[in-house]
């Protein structure tokens, strides 16, 4: 059996999070790129989470203001 080392399973993680986010499974993503980071803080993960947070955290006051 062999074991993947980190950057592996991080990269594996980041697909996964992709994937997630393709189909707007946002906590799913979230975890995945969290787990990803987690494991290698230079991943991609942490942009792509960064990115994901600034869109779910979006705040438009003309939304609320009409």
């Amino acid at each position: 059996m062999t074991t993947k080392s980190a950057s592996e399973q991080a990269k594996i993680l980041y697909e996964e999070g992709n994937a997630h986010r393709k189909q707007q499974r946002w906590a799913e993503a979230l975890n995945a790129y969290e787990q990803a980071a987690a494991l290698d803080p230079e991943s991609p993960a942490v942009a792509a989470r960064k990115m994901l947070m600034d869109i779910m955290e979006f705040y438009c006051k003309d939304y609320y203001n009409p």
